[in-house]
């Protein structure tokens, strides 16, 4: 298939691109579970490493040899110049390629659970630039696999994926749903659970050893409201980060990596 220059922007098959927000494109036309943005060439590298399908590719005129060696010759790519796909998408093309991928349906929260020994839960995280740099510091320290709540931002939308560098692709998640039920999919998998928050009774970071829990699930809360009363009542445990002068805490994505780290063992 050959390369596709773009002379009209009304183009049907531009349709992924054309200005669709994040919801639109999970429930976009065409596919089972919906499409996301992979952005970059790094990014769509590692979608297509996870056995992601794409859709179609997006290039500027100096990219569009690199991508079509990524794709091979059935992905359509499409190509013009940087005003054009700006015009296009309503964003600028820094990183030179994008593609529409489908997306993967989500595992079965058990048959995620089984033989991890380090999780991360993310409670009502809105932020996906906060998501997508948790699952980046999940990648680089370690974790098995993350947990969402339903309120959780998507770790599929453009933002979170584009900040985790492709690590949302490659770190195991699923949905999970309220916490009775999280809670008992945690207990028949052995885990401790260990909030993260600011409470009186809080446990030291320094002091909390995660070597005395073979399976362990850190829990973290969105920004400003933190873990709700359900969250922290599902937990085994409450810890904090020691701070210095005065400030209490740390923003999410941050605490996530310190955490991440102190807790690896």
């Amino acid at each position: 298939m050959p390369v596709i220059e773009i002379t009209d922007l009304d183009d049907p098959r531009l349709v992924d691109y054309a200005h669709v927000t994040d919801v639109a494109l999970k429930k976009a036309r065409g596919s089972e579970h919906g499409v996301y943005i992979a952005e970059s060439a790094l990014v769509l590298e590692r979608a297509l490493r996870a056995g992601h399908r794409p859709r179609s590719v997006l290039a500027l005129g100096n990219t569009a040899d690199e991508a079509r060696a990524l794709v091979g010759n059935d992905v359509p790519v499409f190509v013009g110049p940087g005003d054009l796909l700006a015009e296009l998408t309503g964003y600028i093309l820094h990183r030179g390629v994008i593609a529409a991928m489908n997306r993967p349906a989500l595992p079965d929260a058990d048959t995620l659970l089984a033989g991890a020994r380090r999780i991360v839960i993310l409670e009502n995280v809105s932020d996906p630039t906060n998501v997508g740099a948790i699952f980046r510091s999940a990648g680089a320290i370690g974790a098995d696999a993350i947990l969402v709540t339903p309120r959780c931002s998507d770790p599929f939308y453009r933002r979170a994926i584009r900040v985790s560098m492709g690590t949302v692709l490659q770190v195991p998640w699923t949905r999970v749903g309220d916490w009775a039920d999280t809670r008992a999919l945690l207990s028949r998998h052995g885990f401790h659970v260990a909030a993260l928050a600011l409470r009186a009774d809080a446990v030291s970071l320094r002091d909390f050893d995660g070597r005395d829990h073979e399976k362990l699930a850190l829990l973290l809360g969105a920004e400003g409201e933190g873990l709700t009363e359900d969250a922290l009542a599902a937990s085994d445990s409450v810890v904090q980060i020691p701070m210095q002068h005065g400030i209490d805490s740390l923003n999410v994505a941050a605490a996530s990596a310190v955490a991440m780290w102190a807790l690896s063992a």
